[in-house]
């Protein structure tokens, strides 16, 4: 597919990524896993311009998960040491394209210099307007919603809020991705079938692609063919075809 095979009228307002592969990838080219999470930045770049030439508000990628610090100690120290050098070096592009750099997740464990350069970007794209870009780093969907039961909870608690005010609406206050939209398209790379504890509660109506390209390998062509297959469908949201129409 091609940029012409785009309706940028029916672009997914939410796109999610779960980025998988980079390992795998290094290991076919008989490389260390670091070169390969290394190139993985490069289908990074090429994503996030994409998505803001297209116009997708709103970008998310699963960068790390709460299960990732269970990796080997040389894997996690490289992972973290390319945050910070990424965030560096993309600083710049996101200024250019103005867009807002944004985080979910238990940001607190990350390593001091990685989570001090990571609120500085934040802050530092915070008026960017066009599009935002959200990196979930030491981000898990269980412990985000166990966070969000444990603060209405608290709230209820000390009569903040009463229990019959529980609706969606209270809940989607208390997650990570408070000041985000559900999420319309899930593009997992690297053949895997998983959702891998990535945003539970936003991807409940969410469209899913997958592919057996590795990441390090997904450029502009393939973000296209997920993209085009996600206008391809019809989105009911639990109603009949007749409904929609």
């Amino acid at each position: 597919m091609s940029l012409e095979n785009i309706d940028t009228k029916k672009l997914p307002k939410h796109l999610a990524i779960i980025m998988d592969g980079n390992g795998r990838w290094a290991k076919q080219q008989g490389l260390l896993r670091s070169l390969g999470h290394e190139k993985g930045t490069k289908s990074v770049k090429i994503t996030v311009e994409t998505c803001a030439k297209l116009g997708i508000e709103n970008l998310t990628l699963y960068a790390f998960s709460t299960e990732n610090w269970n990796r080997p100690k040389l894997e996690v120290d490289t992972l973290m040491k390319l945050l910070i050098s990424s965030l560096k070096k993309e600083l710049d592009t996101l200024q250019k394209n103005n867009i807002r750099l944004n985080s979910i997740g238990n940001i607190e464990l990350l390593p001091t210099k990685a989570k001090n350069e990571l609120l500085a970007v934040i802050e530092k794209t915070k008026n960017n307007t066009r599009m935002t870009l959200t990196l979930a780093l030491s981000y898990g969907a269980r412990e985000e919603l166990l966070n969000a039961v444990k603060k209405i909870s608290d709230k209820v608690k000390n009569n903040i809020i009463s229990l019959d005010s529980i609706d969606e609406s209270i809940i989607n206050q208390h997650l990570y991705t408070h000041n985000l939209p559900d999420v319309d398209l899930v593009i997992r790379t690297s053949g895997e079938h998983r959702i891998s504890n990535f945003l539970l509660w936003q991807i409940a109506y969410a469209e899913f692609y997958f592919t057996d390209v590795l990441w390090p390998d997904f450029k502009e062509n393939d973000l296209y063919d997920a993209i085009v297959s996600y206008q391809n469908r019809e989105r009911r949201f639990g109603k009949t075809s007749e409904q929609i129409k």
